[in-house]
């Protein structure tokens, strides 16, 4: 079965970095479009999971406004895997972050971004 296993989130002080990973199985990756969503769980009453990036099987790339220029998506097909590099994170940037593939999602990472 399809399986998106995130890791890499964290604590971190506005102005820093992290790096997410989401190791996938159960479908030949190569293939397909990965993305990044995200969810404030803290705002969960005013709507629901926010694209952040995407990256299609030939490594064309999309990003929202709110992280262009902070965040990259990249993938690593030999390994399966999808990252996502976040730079000069700000408070707003905390949420759960969820590895997706059409329905499929993995169990999300949290970042929290505060001083």
């Amino acid at each position: 079965q399809v399986q998106l296993v995130e890791s890499g989130g964290g604590l971190v002080q506005p102005g820093g970095s992290l790096k997410l990973s989401c190791r996938a199985s159960g479908f030949t990756f190569s293939w397909y479009t990965m993305a990044w969503y995200r969810q404030d769980l803290r705002k969960e009453h005013e709507g629901g999971r926010e694209g952040v990036a995407t990256i299609s099987s030939a490594g064309s790339t999309w990003y929202s406004d709110s992280v262009k220029g902070r965040f990259t998506i990249s993938r690593d097909n030999a390994k399966n895997t999808v990252y996502l590099r976040m730079d000069n994170l700000k408070p707003e940037d905390t949420a759960v972050y969820y590895c997706n593939r059409d329905m499929d999602w993995g169990q999300g990472t949290q970042v929290t971004v505060s001083a």
